[in-house]
């Protein structure tokens, strides 16, 4: 049963790909959630409270990684100058450093993909994710 699902096939491929990115990762003092958070950081400041949400982490938890992060020197904190309440996250020179080296990560699988798998799947497997994320976001697939 477990092979004839589209859940486990997302995410039995999902884990592969985290396996994947954090092996190489680790090669660099960093992780695949770390490197996902340096590529979602904005040059002018990201609100801490917005990193959450686009990464689809809990504060608790995004809290520790910011943390980390700081302690490594990939970002600094520095106070909202709209909400004195906030606080924005930049990237460090060395943040910016290791955000190049995920991007250039990233491009390279999704290129090599792009370059193994004919044109007309990727199209219609993006079509297929989009139904998915269309009836998630319904949330009518769950009946209890």
């Amino acid at each position: 049963m477990k092979t004839k699902t589209i859940e486990y096939a997302l995410r039995s491929t999902w884990q592969l790909i985290t396996t994947m990115y954090n092996e190489k990762a680790m090669r660099y003092d960093a992780t695949m959630t770390m490197a996902f958070t340096l590529l979602s950081i904005e040059s002018e400041g990201t609100p801490s409270t917005a990193l959450g949400p686009k990464m689809g982490m809990e504060s608790t938890s995004l809290s520790r990684l910011l943390n980390t992060m700081e302690e490594r020197g990939y970002i600094k904190r520095k106070p909202n100058p709209e909400d004195g309440r906030g606080v924005l996250i930049f990237l460090t020179d060395q943040g910016k450093e290791k955000r190049e080296l995920s991007k250039k990560t990233v491009l390279e699988f999704n290129n090599g993909l792009l370059e193994s798998i004919e044109k007309e799947k990727i199209e219609h497997f993006y079509e297929v994710i989009d139904a998915i994320k269309s009836q998630v976001e319904k949330k009518q697939l769950i009946q209890h």
